[in-house]
């Protein structure tokens, strides 16, 4: 009776679901681990204090004191400054530069293949090797940046990742340009997409080449241009290795963003409590962003 009831309980349509399960079990496990309990285990961090020297015996609650810290702490306000003009001009001014060069790469430039590796070279090359050679490009005295502004009358160039007032935009200048060739590829794919017949209907029509790019191009662009701004916008929250590598936040913190703030905290001041109620306060604001950015665009469409 057993073994007849344990025939009809596993049979064909049980065995291929079980055979499924067990192929997906690792993906699952990994996600709990890499994944679920990391940001579970960030959460209560957040709460509480704990110095990462002292191993998981040191760690105890503290309620919402790292949060209360947040707001007397002149760093992290000056971080939050530093991302949010990081932001609000990494992303607009990248996806108009993208948009207007793919525009001149697919329409009036030869050797399109060309430039189109020409700019996704620099995206797909290490970033610090990029740093590298924009910190000889900015180099005070030497670099050829210096150089030709000097040449151009300009007795006193700023002194860039040296500067005060203008390592931050040194470091922005970096990232529009390594970003450049992912967002011109994007935006290419976009416009191969635009069929021909759309523009030549325009042009019987009379329309110019500034109507057709106001009126077709701009508007058949949109799904396109909404993907491309929110991954922009969420990983211009998330700059770090630039920073790291060429300033190191300064000088004076003239540099330093929210997640070089979270680093800085976690794993320089051993403050690991303080550092994870940073990167929630960081979670939740690029969440908010992300949110209002998908409600203004339902809205508009």
């Amino acid at each position: 009776m057993f073994n007849k009831s344990h025939r009809l309980f596993w049979n064909n349509a049980r065995k291929e679901a079980l055979a499924g399960w067990l192929f997906l079990a690792p993906e699952f496990i990994g996600i709990l681990l890499l994944g679920v309990f990391p940001l579970v285990f960030s959460l209560y961090l957040s709460f509480s204090e704990w110095n990462l020297v002292g191993g998981l015996s040191t760690i105890h609650f503290i309620g919402l004191d790292n949060f209360k810290l947040l707001f007397h702490d002149e760093k992290f306000f000056m971080a939050l400054k530093n991302n949010l003009t990081y932001t609000l001009v990494t992303v607009p001014l990248g996806i108009f530069m993208a948009l207007l060069l793919s525009v001149l790469i697919q329409s009036r430039v030869y050797g399109k293949d060309y430039f189109k590796v020409a700019f996704f070279i620099p995206y797909i090359s290490s970033i610090i090797a990029l740093g590298a050679i924009w910190s000889a490009l900015f180099h005070p005295s030497l670099g050829p940046i210096n150089q030709t502004l000097i040449k151009l009358g300009m007795t006193n160039p700023p002194k860039w990742l040296g500067d005060t007032h203008y390592s931050l935009i040194a470091i922005i200048i970096i990232s529009i340009w390594a970003a450049l060739g992912y967002q011109i590829i994007i935006f290419i794919a976009g416009l191969t997409n635009i069929p021909e017949e759309i523009y030549e209907a325009a042009k019987i029509d009379g329309a110019n080449a500034t109507q057709q790019f106001f009126k077709i191009t701009l508007p058949l662009l949109g799904p396109t241009t909404s993907f491309l701004f929110i991954t922009t916008l969420m990983s211009s929250f998330k700059v770090f290795d630039l920073i790291a590598f060429l300033t190191s936040g300064g000088p004076n913190d003239s540099s330093t963003v929210l997640v070089y703030r979270i680093y800085e905290e976690g794993f320089r001041n051993f403050r690991m409590g303080y550092a994870s109620a940073i990167s929630w306060v960081l979670f939740l604001i690029v969440g908010l962003i992300t949110l209002l950015t998908w409600k203004l665009q339902k809205k508009n469409n």
